[in-house]
């Protein structure tokens, strides 16, 4: 029994939030502060011919103007053979919101105008908005690579041709998935502040502190250590904050110029059209099963349109063929997937990357499968579900795996039996699983590291590179160390998020700060417990050994009454000059990833989820409403239950969201419902009712055998949703989402 791992401990910062306290990034004001705001192309595709700036520097108030020509022309990606995208456009721009020129003024009104003031000559170029028919003979070409395809993932396990041969059913099929908006409720921002020596401080919204440093001192021409990228309160990332974007490096730069703070913060507008969207995905998926429902041989091609630049493009491709052969064991794999560029928006890194896509296809398809062999939907993910101790085409060893326990779970939870293909008219039930991976290594950075030190008053700060994007992150990692002190949890102060001040860490991508990070934190507390034992050892007339601690106390484990409470303990070492300061390392002994073959055993362990979902769906207006979800998420060990809980929910919630109601409305390369007024976001009132099922399979490598929460029942959503809506109106839909106006079509085309 642990004291404070897995208990249902509130938020370190959650006080601070609720009253208004917590300083988010746009709470910073910095002595002569300048605000800024970025020129943006108002045409898809062009070359630039000119851009005249003398106007704009002209007007009272504006301290600086910067073009293309003012930076180092280096230009940056989430990986650097795929840097595509420039700060500011250099010869071209190649969709409706390219970053063109930046300006600093005394206020936002007065840059709001500058930019007015400037005068861009284009050279218009023909565009194309659809990845199918970019890569077509003929196509205008976005960047200097044959076909407009910036990556492909290519994979080969076992012989396909003779699965399929030896198959008794075969089954091939075509889905197609929409972009998809983080809708965070804090827009993009960045504060930067740089000295006479050259130095710059950002303030940021984001994941990996050290990544965006590394990435911002590259573009900006500086050694590392002139970058330092501070923590501010995260207000929503969900993926979208995971990269460098345009507003960090023209804050960055315009305050080196100016040698004054300058300040960006995105409109709404901006937000959705500029930053990241969700991969829209084309899905050719073919299967081959035995009667009994086995899955032999699969062959799938993935057609993932990435926009302008290539962000995470080819990363996505790549997660689409993990997920196809991690979460039922497959024989025989055939795979390829391509990254497409087009003139629209760019998309990148969103909860659920590539995967959601892919389990909307492979869950599907599966359950069509089931259906046309007469085997119930659950059975059929029972039987191929993979297993502790299985091998994936990779390498990869699955350490604990509790798909098969949640699959149950969630079945008996939504009371399965009693409801599939029993409810009335119009209302069915659905089911879909999936993986998750708690690592991904493709990072400058790839591991992390902790340090825990002892206060005076036996208390104790945990100091982390990891930041806290609402996932509840530092208090889980200081439940870690705390349990490993033997403290509660309220003697714990975390300083977390500087680069500076903080040691490295990996980032909060895939929720590797549970694995990677809470490794790091223990064995940097137990560190810290062993330097203690040493120095009050002698006084107990024990060895270090015979000692053990908890309740703010250290004892004799065979004499528990011989012993001092933390704070006499730690008295006596800082009278002696020698503080206690623990250190913590932890990388995941994992191999650097090859996206383009999917070789390289990337991620540490894996984690597993089932969903239920429960609909019904009104014939006369086509309206599927989401009733019931049980969602059962595999996470190792709960370390902070009502966490987890909480990731499950709002994972519910975003793929529910991108399963009816979320839609990208475009028109020529331009979004026309950038707000969250038209953008089909579920509101309260029409999120199903969630039960959340904790399902505990102890990863033996884990902290305290934890592996990650929240992102594989961002997966399932659609999937399930979809899946429900056949039960109840044995229509099938290939696409989501399933807006009224698709599913009114079906049924019309059923009726006919």
């Amino acid at each position: 029994m642990h004291a404070t791992v897995g208990k249902r401990i509130p938020r370190l910062e959650g006080v601070l939030k609720a009253t208004g306290q917590a300083q988010f990034t746009d709470d910073i004001v910095l002595p002569r502060m300048l605000h800024a705001a970025i020129l943006r192309s108002h045409i898809p595709h062009a070359r630039i011919l000119n851009i005249d700036t003398t106007r704009a520097a002209s007007l009272p108030g504006v301290k600086a103007v910067i073009t293309g020509k003012d930076t180092s022309g280096r230009k940056f990606g989430v990986y650097a053979r795929s840097a595509d995208q420039a700060p500011l456009a250099l010869d071209k721009v190649r969709y409706i919101g390219d970053e063109v020129a930046a300006v600093s003024a005394i206020d936002e009104e007065t840059a709001e105008e500058a930019l007015d003031l400037i005068r861009v000559d284009y050279a218009e170029l023909p565009a194309v908005f659809d990845a199918e028919e970019s890569i077509k003979p003929g196509a205008p070409q976005i960047h200097d690579v044959p076909d407009n395809i910036g990556g492909k993932t290519s994979v080969d396990v076992g012989d396909v041709e003779k699965g399929f041969r030896e198959s008794d059913y075969v089954r091939e099929d075509r889905y197609r998935t929409s972009w998809q908006a983080h809708c965070q409720m804090e827009p993009h921002i960045a504060v930067a502040q740089s000295d006479s020596s050259g130095n710059v401080m950002m303030w940021t919204p984001n994941m990996s502190p050290f990544t965006k440093r590394h990435v911002l001192a590259q573009l900006l021409g500086l050694p590392d250590s002139k970058v330092r990228v501070c923590k501010a309160y995260v207000g929503g990332a969900f993926g979208g904050k995971s990269e460098v974007y345009s507003l960090d490096y023209c804050a960055a730069l315009l305050s080196l110029k100016t040698g004054r703070p300058v300040k960006i913060i995105y409109s709404r507008e901006e937000v959705f059209s500029t930053t990241r969207l969700r991969h829209p995905m084309i899905i050719h998926l073919k299967t081959g099963v035995k009667k009994d429902g086995t899955i032999v041989a699969r062959e799938c091609k993935v057609i993932s349109d990435t926009g302008a630049y290539s962000s995470t493009g080819v990363m996505a491709v790549y997660l689409c063929c993990d997920s196809l052969i991690k979460t039922y064991r497959v024989p025989n794999v055939r795979y390829e997937g391509i990254s497409v560029y087009t003139n629209k928006s760019v998309c990148g890194a969103m909860r659920g990357h590539g995967t959601i896509q892919m389990r909307f296809a492979d869950e599907s398809q599966l359950d069509m499968i089931a259906r046309e062999l007469g085997i119930d939907p659950v059975e059929i993910r029972l039987k191929n579900a993979r297993q502790t101790g299985d091998v994936l085409p990779n390498g990869s060893r699955i350490t604990s795996c509790g798909l098969s326990d949640c699959i149950r779970q969630a079945a008996e939870k939504a009371g399965w039996k009693e409801k599939f293909g029993k409810l009335p008219p119009n209302r069915g039930i659905g089911i879909a699983c999936s993986t998750g991976r708690t690592f991904i290594n493709v990072n400058p950075v790839s591991a992390s590291a902790a340090f825990v030190k002892f206060n005076e008053d036996g208390k104790a700060t945990l100091i982390t590179g990891a930041v806290e994007n609402g996932q509840g992150t530092e208090t889980m990692l200081a439940q870690i160390a705390a349990e490993e002190l033997g403290i509660p949890v309220e003697d714990m102060t975390v300083v977390a998020g500087d680069t500076e001040l903080t040691p490295m860490d990996v980032g909060s991508f895939l929720m590797a700060a549970t694995f990677i990070t809470g490794n790091a934190v223990k064995q940097a507390a137990a560190d810290a417990k062993r330097q203690l034992f040493e120095t009050v050892a002698p006084r107990l007339g024990a060895e270090p050994n015979d000692l053990t601690a908890d309740n703010r106390r250290i004892y004799v484990k065979s004499h528990p009454e011989k012993g001092m409470y933390y704070a006499d303990a730690i008295r006596r070492s800082t009278v002696k000059g020698i503080p206690i300061i623990g250190k913590g390392y932890f990388n995941a002994k994992t191999e650097y990833l090859n996206v383009l073959t999917g070789e390289g055993r990337s991620s540490p362990t894996y984690s597993f989820c089932a969903q239920v979902s429960e609909v019904e769906v009104n014939p006369h207006t086509g309206q599927v409403k989401v009733l019931n979800t049980v969602i059962a998420d595999d996470c190792g060990v709960a370390i902070n239950p009502m966490d987890v809980e909480g990731q499950a929910e709002g994972s519910v919630a975003t793929s529910q969201g991108m399963a009816v109601s979320e839609e990208v409305v475009w028109k020529d390369g331009q979004i026309m419902n950038p707000s969250f007024l038209e953008y089909g976001i579920p509101r309260a009132p029409e999120m199903a009712k969630i039960d959340t099922i904790i399902v505990e399979s102890h990863d033996p490598d884990g902290p305290y055998g934890a592996k990650d929460a929240g992102e594989p029942p961002t997966h399932v959503g659609p999937a399930a949703i979809a899946n429900a809506v056949y039960d109840a109106t044995a229509v099938r839909l290939s696409e989501v989402p399933i807006t009224p106006a698709k599913m009114l079509r079906a049924l019309e085309e059923k009726k006919a």
